[in-house]
């Protein structure tokens, strides 16, 4: 079951500042009174203590990264894909604190929160985080994956990881996957079609998230069945222009743009399929009552206004010819 933002705090979070915190009602009040130190337990190995940090609006970009090995994809996190969050945030300002640690350049490397510091970033927010030091690849990785827990990952971002345990050889197939992973054959089928995407294709969304296996195993479809040139033209026509191509649709809403966008391409590839009219394909032999069509060694002749004289004259002359 997804867990809510707060309980996800309370997990994480087993001890607080100097109230000492032990019980889980008392680590989520730690978190949402932004107490100054909190001491985080992690993965049950190691407890480091944390600072809260407020980086400002104008330097959240430049002074946080997110965790290279965060299972989100950056990439796909824009203000429609963020919505659930940034009306909360501009009304009242970020309500739960990110959870970060120390670089050796003095930034911070956000292990959870990366959905929160990018809205930070669009909403022109500061940003609040708890940060540590002397954590560990490892332990960050923890605590990146337990955070990602409150927000499902994308198919995109799912298959991703599916890939990787395929190359790692945790898993031989789709089926030891779908075990492995205690999820459906048929969804680690869209997820590593998802993953298969190139990047450009998918960021022409509003929210990545929001697309489910159907449409996805649409967009595979449609993208494979085109030929090399015509797949780089599709994403050179989706990159066009300032802005995202979902921001062009004239629809509102999420559903609505997302279909439109779905639509559009559509269309973009069934166009790719249609046939060249060649300029010889028909050519007029008399204005009005006689043309033909030829292509390669055959020829077709279309002649109106023909007495039964001509015909059998014209249809002797053929026999001759080519009998």
């Amino acid at each position: 079951m997804a867990l809510k933002t707060s309980e996800l705090n309370a997990r994480l979070f087993a001890k607080a500042d100097k109230r000492r915190a032990t019980t889980v009602q008392e680590a989520q009040q730690a978190a949402t009174d932004k107490a100054p130190f909190i001491e985080l337990a992690i993965a049950g190995e190691t407890t480091v203590s944390f600072e809260l940090v407020r980086v400002p609006a104008a330097d959240v970009a430049s002074r946080t990264q997110v965790f290279e090995e965060n299972a989100r994809e950056q990439s796909f996190l824009n203000e429609m894909a963020l919505s659930d969050i940034l009306v909360t945030l501009k009304k009242s300002g970020q309500q739960y604190p990110a959870v970060g640690r120390w670089l050796d350049d003095g930034r911070i490397d956000v292990l959870d929160g990366s959905r929160r510091r990018m809205a930070c970033i669009v909403a022109e927010q500061d940003f609040l985080v708890y940060v540590g030091k002397g954590i560990s690849t490892r332990h960050a990785k923890y605590l990146s994956d337990v955070a990602n827990a409150h927000k499902p990952l994308s198919l995109y971002e799912r298959g991703k990881e599916m890939q990787a345990m395929l190359d790692r050889g945790e898993a031989i197939d789709q089926k030891d996957l779908a075990k492995v992973c205690n999820c459906s054959e048929s969804l680690v089928s869209g997820a590593l079609k998802a993953a298969a995407l190139p990047l450009e294709l998918l960021q022409a969304y509003p929210s990545v998230a929001e697309l489910g296996r159907p449409t996805i195993v649409k967009l595979h479809k449609l993208f494979y069945t085109l030929e090399d040139n015509q797949q780089s033209a599709l994403l050179k026509k989706l990159g066009e222009g300032n802005e995202p191509f979902w921001k062009a649709m004239p629809s509102q809403g999420v559903s609505r743009i997302t279909r439109d966008v779905t639509l559009d391409i559509e269309s973009w590839c069934a166009m790719q399929k249609e046939p060249e009219t060649k300029a010889s394909d028909v050519e007029e032999l008399v204005a009005g009552n006689a043309s033909y069509k030829r292509k390669g060694q055959s020829l077709s002749i279309n002649i109106k206004k023909l007495s039964e004289e001509d015909a059998s004259a014209i249809l002797e002359y053929i026999q001759k010819t080519l009998g």
